[in-house]
């Protein structure tokens, strides 16, 4: 059984068959799905999906690159969709120093106040990390955010700023590049994170492993990055499943 960390199921890429993606992720083994809504467009559709679907959960937050969108009304929706019982984390948030769409320091602003409306609410967070390995460790440590704890998505750092980010309390997801032939530094971090702080993702319809590379990915290809991670781990298929099933059922409080 598999549990699929991050998704964006509720994506345009999915208009045309989005029940039958759900139906092969659960034909493949897939038991739990968080999908995530990232802004006001995203996070309606999101909760629907987790409404419509037991197996489905969302975590809603606002993601880095809309931050210059985001005002007090939108922070005060987000707080009263945390009541929602599908909703099981603040998520995606953080900074994107890629995409030059929103300012640095009002992306720093947007990521505190969601960190703080976690711990507010008791849910862990879903950090979205591109370029900026060491201002999300400094806001994460300045804000105490290990006291909800989280998981870095589709992490692409270094051992040394993953082994900071297990210090508070954070757990370590990887997706489809883990099985790129050309991520040997990624595979080498893979390697050296304990069993029960990994996790496994998609990010579908993005980031699409082996052997799919350059297609949609879905919710079902998580199997592959499950392979992928323990062979780099050397344990077995069942093993690995079974240990990032638990990981992620109690990062997210599912019983």
């Amino acid at each position: 059984m598999l549990f699929d960390t991050h998704a964006h199921l509720n994506d345009e890429k999915f208009n045309d068959d989005r029940d039958e993606v759900i139906q092969r992720a659960l034909d493949n083994g897939v038991r739990y799905i968080v999908n995530i809504g990232y802004n006001r467009e995203t996070i309606p559709s999101c909760l629907e999906l987790a409404e419509t679907f037991p197996f489905i959960y969302a975590a809603l937050g606002w993601h880095p690159t809309e931050a210059k969108e985001m005002n007090e009304e939108d922070l005060d929706w987000l707080r009263n969709l945390m009541t929602h019982d599908k909703v099981v984390a603040v998520g995606e948030i953080g900074l994107d120093y890629y995409w030059d769409y929103s300012p640095q320091d009002i992306q720093k602003e947007v990521f505190r106040k969601q960190i703080a409306l976690a711990k507010e609410v008791k849910k862990p967070i879903v950090i979205h990390n591109r370029d900026a390995h060491q201002d999300i460790v400094d806001i994460l440590k300045e804000e105490k955010a290990y006291e909800v704890g989280g998981i870095m998505h589709c992490f692409s750092g270094s051992w040394e700023i993953a082994k900071m980010c297990m210090d508070m309390n954070f757990y370590i997801s990887f997706g489809g590049p883990i099985t790129f032939k050309n991520a040997r530094k990624l595979k080498e971090v893979v390697k050296e994170i304990p069993l029960d702080r990994l996790l496994i993702e998609t990010d579908c319809p993005y980031l699409t492993p082996e052997p799919y590379r350059g297609k949609r990915n879905e919710t079902a290809y998580v199997k592959y990055v499950a392979e992928g991670m323990a062979q780099l781990k050397g344990v077995e298929y069942e093993e690995l499943a079974k240990v990032t099933m638990e990981n992620a059922k109690k990062i997210f409080h599912i019983r």
